[in-house]
């Protein structure tokens, strides 16, 4: 087995593994499975680091499927969906869910300029990525055979399924609501002025 192999299923499971692990990290903090025990900035934070991993790792996998002599992929049939003759409609998702992470991932970067509501819209292409890349996993994986593998992928998208259904019931709930019985937020109370006297 040659050391390109070894890099692409190897880069190709790890970026799975991320990817899955930030779509469940967002949906953990989204549908607030943590309370108030832990403060948001540091979930987001990680739930950022996830995504920029598993897109780094995505990388390496295109790069590594590049410079293997077996299928000999080039460039074009990394990067344009459809266009690969080993495989196509497994390779397609898999490009597909690889520019659907960049845009998901790098909408961090310009959330202050984009806005919080246009940010929010592109983080819906999360779940359509996820599920791209699950079945492209299961459907050109080589490993998919193997039951920790085949493990990670039925636990993955049961997480993933489950924590989705809980935002969905949570945002109906919430719609449901009517505006004066959902909880006010928090207003900052005025400085309480000291006399010289006291």
């Amino acid at each position: 087995m040659n050391i390109e192999w070894i890099v692409i299923r190897g880069s190709g499971l790890v970026a799975y593994g991320l990817l899955a692990a930030s779509t469940i990290w967002g949906l953990m903090v989204s549908t607030k499975v943590f309370g108030r025990a832990v403060r948001a900035k540091p979930l987001t934070w990680f739930h950022e680091s996830l995504g920029l991993g598993a897109l780094i790792a995505t990388g390496v996998h295109m790069v590594a499927l590049t410079m293997d002599q077996y299928v000999e992929f080039g460039w074009i049939d990394v990067l344009v969906p459809g266009v690969a003759a080993w495989n196509p409609t497994a390779v397609a998702l898999g490009v597909t869910a690889f520019y659907g992470l960049a845009v998901v991932t790098l909408s961090f970067y310009v959330k202050g300029v984009i806005g919080q509501k246009a940010w929010r819209t592109i983080h819906f292409l999360a779940f359509g990525t996820f599920l791209s890349a699950l079945v492209h996993g299961v459907m050109a994986g080589t490993d998919t055979g193997h039951p920790l593998v085949s493990g990670m992928y039925i636990a993955t998208g049961v997480l993933v399924a489950g924590l989705l259904a809980l935002r969905v019931v949570q945002q109906r709930s919430l719609a449901r609501t009517p505006v004066r019985e959902r909880p006010a937020p928090a207003e900052p109370q005025p400085p309480v002025a000291v006399s010289a006297s006291d």
